[in-house]
């Protein structure tokens, strides 16, 4: 069994941890959600590397610009 292959399943668990996080009222929870969102892009990206999913590399490193600007934006 490839290891790499479970990788999607804590990169999954972040990703909806995150959103989570980001929907909150408090502004110290949306910051931590924008944190975990963008741990789970650097998942994604690893696990996409792994399997070929170039498609899905692309769309992180966007959504990693969107998540950084959501870190900036809520301070």
């Amino acid at each position: 069994m490839d290891y790499l292959d479970l990788l999607q399943w804590p990169a999954m668990a972040a990703t909806v941890a995150a959103a989570w996080l980001v929907a909150s009222r408090s502004a110290r929870k949306r910051a931590a959600g924008f944190w975990v969102f963008l741990a789970s892009n650097v998942l994604w990206v690893a696990w996409g590397l792994h399997d070929g999913a170039y498609a899905l590399i692309g769309l992180q490193f966007f959504l990693a610009a969107l998540n950084i600007r959501g870190v900036w934006k809520n301070e």
